[in-house]
């Protein structure tokens, strides 16, 4: 059996009632891991003429919706799966919550119309100067009403989009860190004071964040959202869940399906704790707790090549990460995955790393 969380303006009390009645359909089965996972994905442009490193085709959304509809997926809007994943209630065993970025005009020009003929749910993370200043490709504040009418979460982008990690000029640590907070919470209070909406939700920008952000985040009770991938669990980190970007060659949908049907991993990051390093090859410390998995099985890999993995105690799951190569770029990211048996679905884990200039 399957169940629609549909949009409208009765949807937050649908898009409740339908999620508990897919749970409820399928409570007699035995529990798994896959009940405990659900998966984020994120987009920017749906535009052919947008940069094609943040961009989806129109024809390849759709495909991605289909591919949704037509393999008995659960796509819950990101509240309703956030607090499921924060109270440990069992997901639906292939759930996708639908994310934007920014709030370009093709989100509600191609991609809101789709997503109303499949009955989709779906959250818009907005930054919200571009939009005061009625910035060209950006939505209008009357446009993201109407979406937020229609069902959709919206939530925290920031109010410039800035790069969270640098500083201004000759500011200090306490100064750049009471600069976020200012901004984070004026961008909050603009969406609530314009769309009703107040989810502290906070999607980085570019994907970047380090310790301190991630305490400023919890001491605000904000959750969290980055752009590593991987599906997101009961043991996530809620100050920085993970999300699949699904734009440029990873909008095909022969790869995307792969991280459609993604679990996540019972996984800690024990060292570092920042994803921000000095160097160009980091190492890290995981701990990989008892699962539906094979430690055996597991692999692990950066820009398509195998990282070197290091079982310091294999009986508590301590696995160290070290790389044999430089790697360039302000961001890139080891991902490790391991199969779920006969089943053709994979756990997916990845650190986000970010070296600033």
């Amino acid at each position: 059996m399957r169940y629609h969380c549909q949009m409208g303006k009765t949807s937050r009390l649908v898009q409740i009632t339908c999620c508990l009645l897919s749970l409820a359909a399928s409570a007699w089965a035995s529990f798994s891991l896959a009940a405990e996972s659900g998966v984020i994905v994120l987009y920017h442009h749906v535009d052919t003429s947008t940069p094609p490193s943040t961009s989806i085709s129109p024809e390849d959304f759709r495909r991605h919706l289909e591919y949704l509809r037509d393999n008995d997926y659960q796509v819950m809007a990101l509240d309703i799966m956030i607090d499921h994943l924060q109270s440990q209630t069992p997901l639906p065993e292939r759930a996708v919550a639908i994310t934007f970025d920014d709030g370009y005009a093709s989100i509600y020009e191609t991609a809101f119309p789709m997503l109303q003929q499949f009955d989709m749910p779906f959250t818009l993370f907005l930054s919200t100067d571009p939009i005061n200043q009625r910035q060209n490709n950006y939505m209008t504040w009357d446009q993201v009403r109407e979406l937020s009418d229609a069902g959709a979460v919206i939530a925290n982008h920031m109010v410039y989009h800035p790069y969270m990690l640098e500083h201004e000029g000759q500011e200090t640590d306490d100064q750049w860190l009471a600069r976020q907070r200012a901004e984070l919470l004026t961008a909050e209070a603009t969406i609530t004071a314009e769309t009703g909406q107040n989810h502290r939700f906070l999607a980085y920008p570019y994907g970047e964040f380090n310790a301190e952000l991630k305490t400023m985040l919890a001491e605000e009770g904000f959750v969290g959202f980055a752009q590593n991938s991987g599906a997101a669990g009961f043991q996530s980190n809620f100050l920085a869940l993970p999300r699949y970007p699904l734009a440029s060659i990873y909008a095909n949908l022969d790869t995307a399906r792969t991280k459609f049907a993604s679990l996540a991993f019972n996984v800690e990051l024990l060292d570092p704790l920042t994803p921000v390093t000095n160097t160009r090859s980091p190492g890290a410390l995981l701990k990989f707790n008892q699962g539906e998995y094979d430690l055996e099985q597991i692999g692990c890999f950066a820009d398509g090549e195998p990282l070197t993995l290091d079982w310091e105690d294999k009986s508590a799951g301590l696995l160290r990460l070290s790389a044999e190569k430089e790697y360039s770029g302000r961001r890139w990211r080891y991902i490790c995955t391991a199969p779920l048996p006969n089943s053709g679905r994979y756990f997916w884990y990845s650190l986000q790393w970010i070296k600033p200039d």
